[in-house]
């Protein structure tokens, strides 16, 4: 997490700073939930400040069709029986639509509650493929690409940029952590060229892992790869460097936040973690980023552009439908592009955001770099 500080934001992002009056009654209602406190903050408070940012430029530029929007944002602290209660919530305040929610377990267990009353969900984080497979949860859309395309991504540079030839692979047993898991598993042993030597769940919150890093030395492996977050990503990597074992580190965007880098310190150095392309050139990128600055007086957090672009993309369906009726912004959705921090962008059939991609970084310097793994 980003100090004392990160959880205030955490707490002075719940409201709009447009005074009530300015809200008119039959307000446009968007419902903002996710890990607004909690370990996984460092998340969902990138994505509420990137909503409040969205909603204040639309709300200063007159609004939507002559509606004013307002965030309802409630907390989910990335726990299922949360999100259920934060979506309960949402939908007694006559929410009409919703970004959010953070993480996939979450996500999911909230989904059917929206669902119910056909609200269009967008999640610019949520990525276990089942969310957008089989036609369950046909109002869900999202900005982030799938755990099989990071998972793909995550084997890929293992075996061909790390070389390996033993694998471990280590998951939290979340919904999310443990699909990235099996799906690389899956991709190593069908490439064929490396060996997967262990692959086991850990508990999260936890003191420690050293009964799960001892197995994995003694594995041989060569590289480890780990789906899960940041908080026991730390905890595995400073055990791995206390023992001065000689593995590789490889995970994806649940770790690569500043938080981690917090955490570990110099212990984080050469730590491999997938996430979203960067998007840091383009110039409604820069804008969005120095609004964060003038607002937060800090810089965006993890998954702030693709929250940027979740509620404009569903602002702007909402828009060019005229209504918040959902098949209207589905449609919308589905046909209209619109600009982002992400480029411009629109959602094909399954509900996935068409050209998201990942890309691999390495810390160096107390940085996520971009290793341009892949990149011609």
């Amino acid at each position: 997490m980003r100090s004392s500080q990160w959880f205030g934001l955490a707490v002075a992002c719940l409201t709009l700073s447009l005074p009530v009056a300015a809200i008119a009654a039959d307000a446009i209602k968007l419902g903002v939930p996710g890990a607004h406190t909690g370990d996984l903050a460092g998340y969902g408070v990138p994505e509420l400040n990137a909503a409040k940012l969205v909603v204040d430029k639309i709300n200063a530029a007159g609004g939507i069709n002559g509606k004013m929007v307002e965030i309802i944002a409630q907390d989910d602290q990335c726990k299922p029986d949360l999100a259920t209660n934060a979506a309960t919530k949402l939908i007694a305040e006559n929410v009409e639509i919703v970004m959010g929610h953070t993480c996939s377990g979450a996500t999911k267990a909230a989904l059917p509650m929206y669902e119910d009353k056909k609200i269009v969900s967008i999640s610019p984080s949520a990525t276990s493929p089942e969310l957008t497979q089989k036609g369950q949860f046909p109002h869900f859309f999202r900005t982030t690409p799938s755990d099989d395309a990071q998972a793909r991504l995550g084997a890929d540079f293992a075996l061909k940029a790390l070389k390996a030839k033993k694998i471990a692979i280590l998951h939290d047993k979340g919904d999310y952590g443990k699909g990235y898991a099996e799906f690389v598993k899956q991709f190593i042993e069908e490439e064929g060229s490396a060996k997967v030597v262990f692959f086991e769940g850990i508990t999260p919150g936890a003191v420690d892992y050293s009964s799960a890093v001892q197995k994995i030395g003694r594995s041989g492996a060569d590289v480890l790869i780990f789906g899960g977050y940041y908080p026991e990503a730390s905890k595995l990597i400073t055990n791995i460097r206390a023992r001065k074992m000689k593995i590789d580190f490889v995970s994806e965007d649940g770790v690569k936040t500043e938080a981690f880098l917090k955490l570990t310190g110099k212990e984080g150095e050469g730590v491999y973690a997938s996430s979203s392309r960067d998007y840091s050139d383009l110039p409604l990128t820069k804008e969005a980023y120095e609004a964060h600055r003038k607002m937060f007086g800090s810089e965006p957090g993890q998954f702030f552009e693709l929250a940027y672009a979740a509620t404009q993309a569903l602002l702007n369906a909402v828009a060019k439908a005229g209504t918040t009726e959902a098949e209207a912004v589905m449609k919308a959705l589905r046909t209209e592009y619109v600009d982002t921090p992400l480029g411009s962008i629109r959602f094909d059939e399954k509900g996935d955001c068409e050209g998201a991609g990942f890309a691999m970084f390495k810390v160096e310097g107390g940085k996520f770099v971009d290793q341009k793994f892949g990149v011609e």
